[in-house]
């Protein structure tokens, strides 16, 4: 607090009948200087701090805020009284499983908590846990970082060179740079159960049925109520998204939501996968089905003596396989016949993905799991030859990372590097907008960027800046602040 300076807090909230927001709004006005709030509704939210050259100038920035905020629908409010967003954390059964012997197991290692997320690309293995732990490890389990998140992780989404995790604090993650930061901040009412991410547009599938499409300004575009609840399943592409709830499958245009086509299928669907032309539905019939993308068509069925809790193919449904509720993994040929039924090792597989001629599995213990799924692997596992696992060990000495929540959390530098790129914080009709200064670029595109370190005025330096389809910079790299 300044020496002998009247300090004044002025708290607002908006919360709409219709769930579209439940959001709070802080101001306090310390002297000269103005500190900022804001987030969802029971939450800590973000802070922003900004000192003007008198106290009579911070009061009146402070005054333009507060009205900013009453136009749009903010009224002042008691802190505490509203309640928080709704979580649900998914409570799955989990049954030994059946199976004569364990699947070709190349290695495993536990993360300490339950395990939704999981993303394989070519350099690294992704786990996202209940507990908030992310950790990344290379091909052959070595652990090599780890990320710290505010709550439990829903999943973990990539687009292109991305990776975002999806929390159940409502936000999503971006973990592609050194310093994670929050790109996305889901609105309270929406109880989260899936996302994906398809060229920095957001898609959000939820406990209501509803599917919830955020861009790459972490604005709202648009909503489509589907006609069943608990929606487990979203995948997206150029041509759809695929929406997965307790009555089917649902597909929408990307641009608006019109209705493409719905199919019901065996069961509800508890996940989803996709490949160019198809997608695949595991559900709670102990089936996995797989539909045409052009019409929504059932083409197969493969199936399960459980509930099927994942699924995932190696490339053009040459192998089908689908984790159920009772640690087991199977093995489909693509026309649906059942190649082999085999124990996880490691508890039931909540999510799966298929990455060159390997399968990974998230388990109910915790566990990524690293089954060896080549054509060979395949064959020898239905004679009974599978290899000794390996258990992974964490590291002793790992780096972690923690996400920014200030502007004080990135580091600064005098000057820009060669070659990095310079952007700049401007003030642009009541929002925070980023735009690029360095020559060569659209200096009218927005650029994707870290709301909680944005500071007007504020210059930054980039590793580099790529174009997406939507019309905007997304950031590789590095963040620092230009002094």
């Amino acid at each position: 607090m300044s020496a002998g300076a009247t300090v004044s807090t002025t708290y607002l909230e908006l919360s709409q009948e219709d769930g579209a927001a439940h959001k709070f709004y802080e101001v306090t006005v310390d002297g000269q200087t103005v500190t900022v709030r804001y987030g969802r509704i029971g939450a800590t939210g973000q802070t922003q701090t900004t000192t003007f050259p008198t106290a009579a100038k911070a009061q009146a920035a402070a005054a333009k805020k507060v009205g900013e905020k009453v136009r749009k629908g903010y009224a002042p409010a008691v802190r505490g009284q509203r309640a928080p967003r709704a979580v649900t954390r998914r409570q799955v059964a989990s049954a030994p499983s059946t199976a004569r012997a364990v699947a070709p197991v190349l290695w495993r290692f536990g993360t300490g908590s339950s395990a939704f997320g999981i993303h394989v690309d070519d350099e690294r293995c992704w786990v996202g846990n209940q507990s908030g732990d992310v950790f990344t490890l290379d091909h052959e389990g070595e652990v090599l970082a780890r990320f710290s998140l505010p709550d439990g992780v829903k999943c973990l989404v990539a687009d292109d060179f991305w990776i975002y995790a999806g929390c159940d604090d409502g936000r999503v993650y971006d973990l592609s740079s050194k310093l994670p930061f929050a790109a996305y901040d889901i609105a309270a009412d929406v109880d989260i159960f899936w996302l994906d991410i398809h060229e920095g547009v957001l898609n959000v599938s939820d406990r209501a049925g509803r599917l919830t499409v955020i861009d790459h300004e972490d604005e709202h575009q648009w909503t489509r109520r589907s006609q069943g609840e608990h929606a487990w399943m979203v995948r997206a592409d150029d041509r759809a998204v695929y929406h997965g709830h307790h009555r089917g499958v649902t597909a929408y245009a990307p641009d608006g939501g019109g209705e493409l086509w719905h199919t019901p299928t065996r069961g509800g669907v508890l996940f989803g996968w996709q490949e160019d032309d198809t997608v695949y539905a595991g559900t709670a019939h102990r089936v996995v089905q797989r539909l045409s993308k052009a019409t929504g068509t059932i083409e197969a069925t493969y199936a399960c003596d459980s509930a099927v809790y994942s699924c995932a193919t190696s490339p053009g449904g040459r192998f089908v396989f689908a984790g159920d509720a009772a640690s087991s993994v199977y093995c489909f040929d693509r026309d649906g016949t059942r190649l082999w039924k085999l124990g996880t090792g490691g508890g039931s597989a909540l999510s799966m993905q298929y990455r060159n001629e390997r399968l990974y599995l998230v388990t109910t213990d915790g566990s990524l799991v690293c089954v060896d799924a080549s054509e060979a692997a395949v064959t020898a596992a239905q004679q009974g030859t599978v290899p000794v696992a390996r258990d992974v060990k964490l590291a002793a000495a790992l780096p972690t990372y923690a996400p920014a929540t200030a502007a004080t959390a990135v580091a600064t530098v005098a000057q820009a590097p060669s070659g990095a790129v310079v952007v700049e914080c401007t003030q642009q009709n009541g929002r925070l907008r980023v735009h690029v200064v360095s020559d060569g670029y659209d200096g009218s595109w927005n650029v994707q960027f870290p709301r909680a370190i944005r500071v007007p005025g504020a210059r930054y330096v980039v590793d580099a800046l790529h174009p997406a389809a939507g019309g905007f910079y997304r950031v590789r790299g590095e963040i620092r602040r230009l002094q």
